[in-house]
């Protein structure tokens, strides 16, 4: 009955959707009628602005890392990649928005933070090069995606200090979400083919102001 009472609760984590209630409780703006039209926190920073897109992405990841430290908070022998997943589906899927959410990046990376912090600033640090060097959420976000399942594999053999443990577990879930990710950014990769995908005001492509 526990387990069944957090795995609900993870989801209801999973479904709180920050940029949308960040959007309309202080800016009076459904952010879902500007710009890409998603909640999630790219659009937030577009719409809203750095301050808010901060506070969105913050709130996005920490509920997917607390979500997967449920387990350890209640003391469950159970993976806690489970409710990891779970808060992913209710971010994508929420409750509270009409079934119709993010993109999964945040709170995806919120899993894996929880999960496995050293992991977590390994696959932060690759998103920052890739986002530097594109200019490019979206490139960043499918990039690190992929980035993250190949080294799910492969790091416990080449470099166990940031994954010690061959965690197949890890693998198929960062591949199920690699996988719904790329789903998701369809539109913007036909836009990076055609070169007119949108650009951060950061890296070696930046937007020009």
């Amino acid at each position: 009955m526990k387990t069944a009472i957090l795995l609900v609760l993870a989801y209801l984590l999973g479904s709180i959707p920050s940029g949308i209630w960040i959007g309309k409780l202080f800016f009076k703006k459904d952010i879902r009628e500007f710009g890409s039209g998603n909640s999630g926190t790219t659009n937030t920073f577009r719409v809203l602005g750095k301050t808010a897109g901060l506070v969105v992405f913050a709130m996005d990841l920490l509920k997917g890392t607390l979500a997967t430290c449920l387990p350890l908070i209640f003391h469950l022998d159970i993976n806690p990649l489970w409710f990891g997943l779970i808060a992913v589906i209710g971010h994508t899927l929420p409750i509270f928005a009409g079934f119709k959410g993010g993109k999964a990046v945040a709170t995806s990376a919120g899993m894996l933070l929880g999960f496995a912090p050293l992991f977590f600033f390994y696959s932060l640090a690759f998103f920052l090069i890739v986002l530097y060097i594109t200019s490019m959420v979206s490139a960043a976000s499918i990039a690190s995606a992929i980035f993250v399942t190949l080294s799910s594999i492969i790091l416990p053999y080449i470099w166990p200090t940031i994954l010690p443990i061959q965690n197949w577990l890890l693998t198929i879930v960062c591949l199920v979400l690699t996988c719904y990710i790329i789903y998701r950014h369809k539109e913007n990769i036909q836009r990076i083919k055609d070169g007119t995908e949108n650009r951060v005001s950061f890296g070696l492509n930046k937007k020009e102001k």
